[in-house]
């Protein structure tokens, strides 16, 4: 079994076991306890920025690593080389842009706020 796998697994069984930690009782969803759909909204999107950006941090680093590592090998491909390389990161950095506005979205137009 890989390691990849075990921590996967690992992650599921602990977010399962935290699940009944936030319940809430039927006195709190009566009166309004917890958190609204908006202060949730805003922390998820937080969540999926910080994650969009260490993922897209990752994939920039490996692809410049291949890419140097490519160049190294064979110098006169440097230049399509190059521009694979700048595409790539390109693609990747404009996903984390997208998080990052659908992020401020949530954040300053609050769209699941009671009216």
């Amino acid at each position: 079994m890989s390691k990849r796998v075990v921590v996967a697994g690992m992650g599921i069984v602990l977010a399962l076991m935290a699940a009944p930690a936030y319940a809430q009782g039927p006195e709190a969803a009566a009166s309004g306890g917890g958190l609204s759909i908006a202060v949730a909204s805003i922390l998820t999107a937080g969540f999926a920025l910080g994650i969009a950006a260490g993922l897209g941090a990752i994939g920039q680093g490996r692809a410049i690593g291949s890419a140097a590592e490519a160049i190294a090998r064979n110098p006169s491909a440097s230049g399509e080389i190059r521009g694979v390389l700048i595409l790539g990161l390109v693609l990747i950095e404009s996903l984390v842009i997208y998080v990052l506005l659908i992020s401020l979205i949530l954040f300053f137009l609050k769209p699941f706020a009671a009216a």
